[in-house]
């Protein structure tokens, strides 16, 4: 028995060693600058699958390769083993395993990835699973016609699942790729009618963008003490032409307040603690509160590094692909703080910070990340000065207001489409497991009372295993010696 599970009738138990031929020691290992001078067709196997090619064969057969170190062992729905054809070449981070007594090896690599290994492997960072704990797997044994039975079973039932997760992981790209252009759109002015378009319509005039950043720049000098300068920001090098009614503006004119956030050491602490937001809490431009650290209500930097509403955190350090990343904080059940991988951006009050945000996580906000960062150690940057000179297209005030509410609107529908996406992934990944247990438990085929027990298979094994210790050891093939290099 298994798990408290009985075994059904005319099928047995017993151990991998007694299953299977274990062909460990062919295994040859050679390293990446080796197999660089010993390029081949032949492909070249380790723990999850084949690592590279090589120019000669150690097995030509059809085998189950069972990872022995940096396999996912403890992670239940992530395969262990896989099935290899033909002439190939195994390391030694590979269990090498031949399927006995005519039965299906598709069926033991399926079986051998629902085993529970946490009581056959050792270590702690990189778990190894030892050929002899291995060989004491128990491992469930049906009649052999059943056997193939359940292997066709589980694979036209995995076959469509490939397929379902194949539809729904295009979907998901396909979402990604209409989040991108839904921003796209916004920032190019072609999301919702122009101010310049509404007013001509109904006969009555408009504020144009120029004109709004200068009554700000009045605003922004008041708050700040500074002289107002009459000046227009250029266009950058790679600026389209912009809608009627729109300008370019800089972050900084449209700014009262940058600043980075804190470097000091946040934790888990009790539940009056002020939570400060990290780079990982921004995804696809929302914030995401889970996981989150905290600093004590009284630290010295607060009030200054206090969230408000409205207030914009640009991601400065990151990734290439993820460096820039940009969400607006809207307000949170306590007052909150940010990292120092964040920037803050507290815009004026009739500046839109979502409209800010949404170019910054556009196509047209990546190219100019791309255009501005600096590489740090496999790190990027983008430092608050260069986020204070971004020149980016400022539409009027009003049609800043229409051009978010239309993004939330078309988001919103992608998001639940995206949830829901998730949803089915999970679920056909559950499925897999489902199916494996079902059939290891004898309820996925019917099962034949004509079926020859798999007590009968258990003796054919036996017999053929003695066969072949009588018989003389066929040669081994080696690893082909290194041919000199010339110099």
């Amino acid at each position: 028995m298994r798990n408290g599970t009985e075994l059904p009738p005319r099928w047995e138990e017993r151990p991998l060693g007694d299953l299977f031929d274990v062909l460990d020691s062919r295994r040859v290992p050679v390293n990446a600058r080796e197999r660089a001078t010993r390029q081949g067709n032949i492909p070249y196997y380790g723990a999850t699958g084949q690592v590279g090619w090589i120019d000669d064969f150690l097995y030509d057969e059809e085998l189950v390769l069972l990872g022995e170190d940096g396999a996912p062992f403890l992670e239940g729905l992530k395969p262990k083993a896989y099935i290899i054809r033909g002439k190939t070449w195994v390391n030694n981070h590979a269990h090498v395993l031949r399927a006995l007594g005519g039965t299906p090896s598709s069926f033991w690599k399926s079986q051998l990835d629902q085993v529970q290994y946490r009581p056959y492997v050792s270590g702690t960072t990189r778990l190894k699973l030892p050929q002899a704990p291995m060989r004491a797997i128990p491992l469930r044994v049906p009649p052999v016609d059943e056997q193939w039975r359940i292997a066709e079973a589980v694979d036209s039932y995995f076959t469509r699942l490939d397929d379902a997760e194949a539809t729904l992981e295009r979907v998901k790209r396909n979402l990604v790729r209409y989040r991108a252009s839904v921003l796209q759109a916004a920032v190019e002015g072609r999301l919702v009618p122009t101010e310049a378009e509404l007013s001509r319509a109904d006969g009555r005039p408009f504020e144009h963008a120029s004109a709004f950043l200068k009554r700000l720049a009045a605003s922004r000098s008041q708050s700040r003490g500074d002289k107002v300068t009459d000046s227009s920001t250029s266009a950058p090098s790679h600026g389209a032409p912009l809608p009627d009614g729109w300008c370019w503006a800089t972050v900084d004119e449209l700014s009262q307040d940058i600043r980075y956030g804190t470097s000091a050491r946040s934790s888990r602490l009790e539940e009056s603690a002020i939570p400060v937001l990290r780079m990982g809490n921004i995804a696809a431009g929302v914030l995401r509160f889970n996981n989150l650290k905290f600093l004590p209500s009284v630290h010295p930097e607060f009030p200054e590094l206090l969230l408000r509403p409205g207030d914009l955190l640009f991601n400065r350090t990151n990734s290439p692909e993820l460096v820039g990343k940009s969400a607006v904080f809207h307000g949170y059940s306590s007052r909150c703080s940010f990292a120092s991988y964040l920037i803050r951006v507290r815009l004026l009050a009739e500046v839109n910070p979502d409209y800010l945000a949404c170019f910054l996580n556009s196509h047209s906000g990546r190219r100019w990340i791309a255009a501005v960062v600096s590489q740090q150690v496999g790190q990027a940057n983008v430092n608050g000065s260069k986020l204070k000179a971004c020149v980016f297209p400022l539409p009027p005030a009003d049609e800043q207001i229409r051009i978010v509410a239309e993004i939330d609107r078309l988001i919103s529908g992608a998001s639940a489409l995206e949830h829901a996406v998730e949803l089915g992934l999970r679920r056909v990944r559950t499925l897999r497991g489902s199916i494996l247990q079902v059939a290891f438990q004898g309820r996925l085929v019917d099962q034949d009372p004509t079926d020859e027990p798999a007590s009968v298979l258990l003796d054919r094994i036996r017999t053929e295993r003695a066969k072949a210790a009588s018989s003389p050891e066929t040669p081994l093939r080696r690893s082909r010696p290194r041919k000199a290099v010339k110099k």
